[in-house]
């Protein structure tokens, strides 16, 4: 909303944006595990892993996928009307996430699991699994 000046509810779930969803998420899920299981557990060790898979992809693959998609896009809107690829539909060029985005969705993630934690102790919900 702040950068296109209008609302678009369609960027909940689309790919791209600040914070990275996909990083807060997986964050979230590490932090969470290493609170409850302990941060020397296998279980936080994978969950780490995970995480900087995701991370990865997110500012690494998916971003460098959504700037090429940018100039296939610029090129295809050059080619002639009689081309066959004149009329084809844009790619979507918002796939992937800078490092600042990847880092907020990182902070938000540790936030959020640290937040959650803290609730279930003032409530005195225990975590039996």
């Amino acid at each position: 909303m702040y950068k296109e000046k209008r609302w678009d509810a369609k960027q909940f779930i689309a790919s791209g944006g600040m914070p990275s969803s996909h990083s807060a998420t997986v964050t979230a899920l590490a932090a969470g595990v290493g609170i409850i299981e302990g941060f020397g557990s296998s279980n936080f060790s994978i969950a780490l892993i995970l995480a900087s898979i995701v991370m990865y992809d997110a500012f690494g693959i998916r971003l460098h996928a959504g700037k090429q998609a940018e100039v296939l896009n610029q090129i295809v809107y050059e080619l002639p009307e009689e081309h066959p690829l004149s009329d084809s539909k844009p790619l979507r060029e918002l796939l992937g996430h800078t490092v600042p985005q990847v880092i907020a969705g990182g902070f938000l993630g540790v936030i959020t699991a640290v937040c959650v934690f803290l609730i279930n102790q003032i409530s005195g919900r225990t975590f039996d699994f």
